[in-house]
């Protein structure tokens, strides 16, 4: 692994507005001393469904575990990103990616300790990585982009990738865009340099470089609302809303920000209650299979094959 890789992910059309800033970035980064290398992921052939056929995904997985930064650049379709994607990252993301899932399986075998339920391991996922987001649309108003960069996060967040930079552009309504945008161009550009500065630090080392938003981890500002808390919709760190001077100030307690999925604390206790759910269950199967087959046996679903 180079330990100044950074590995860009496009995921627009082949000179289109994300492309070119993934670029630009990558670009920047180049200039900066890092070595650079990108994907598409129209290039990548993601099977699902039943009937499986070529996957690129353990490929990328493979491209990404040689590198220590991660840039991902996507165009903004009805609100949010593109399906293949997200296709792309519930395939790297889940157990196998989880860098607390990854540390207490080598842990419990080393110590002889039983296992309730295996995942596969990669130890190369426990390096330190940085990354960055770029999302780019044609629409003005924020409330167009609400949901993109909140389920970027989710690409990385398994793999604990810490993130430098993210940005959102607007006005980018037909093909290339984005280059009439000079200031896009050079924050893009300032996004490149600052993962390239920051390659190979441990992840709570690493300096966020982008506008502050009201989480205090992920940086963004969708936040879900309860009677009595409120949580961040793409992280999960927990807190209150307060009214000072006038103002609603959202507040995230230092206990709330531990029960951010970005939080080790929080994977670590994810990775035992899955242990504990399967060991709790495990008692139970044969009454499970059971009853599971008796749906099996039920069933009027349509196919077109």
């Amino acid at each position: 692994m180079s330990g100044k890789r950074i590995l860009g992910l496009s995921a627009g059309n082949r000179g289109g507005s994300a492309d070119i800033l993934l670029k630009q970035a990558l670009h920047a980064a180049e200039d900066a001393g890092a070595e650079v290398a990108m994907v598409r992921v129209d290039d990548l052939e993601l099977s699902q469904g039943p009937r499986g056929g070529a996957d690129d995904s353990a490929w990328f997985w493979d491209q990404l575990m040689e590198s220590t930064g991660f840039i991902v650049s996507t165009p903004i379709y009805t609100r949010t990103i593109p399906g293949k994607l997200r296709l792309l990252g519930d395939k790297i993301s889940g157990p196998q990616a989880d860098v607390a899932f990854t540390a207490e399986i080598l842990r419990m075998r080393s110590a002889g300790e039983e296992l309730s339920v295996i995942f596969p391991v990669d130890e190369r996922v426990l390096r330190p990585r940085v990354g960055a987001f770029i999302c780019v649309g044609g629409s003005l108003p924020s409330y167009w982009k609400a949901l993109a960069l909140p389920l970027m996060h989710t690409l990385t967040a398994s793999a604990q990738i810490g993130i430098v930079d993210q940005v959102e552009f607007a006005g980018a309504g037909s093909p290339a865009a984005i280059v009439l945008d000079a200031a896009a161009l050079e924050r893009t550009a300032q996004l490149g340099r600052a993962v390239a500065e920051q390659l190979g630090r441990p992840y709570d080392e690493v300096e966020y470089r982008g506008a502050p938003g009201v989480c205090p981890l992920c940086h963004l500002d969708a936040i879900v609302l309860y009677p009595d808390h409120i949580e961040c919709a793409s992280c999960g760190a927990g807190g209150r809303l307060e009214v000072r001077d006038g103002s609603i100030t959202a507040v995230f307690t230092a206990e709330g920000q531990q029960q951010s999925i970005l939080s080790y604390t929080e994977k670590l206790a994810h990775f035992r209650e899955v242990q504990e759910t399967a060991a709790r269950q495990a008692p139970e199967r044969a009454h499970i299979d059971a009853v599971a087959a008796e749906y099996a046996d039920w069933d009027r679903a349509l196919s077109p094959r």
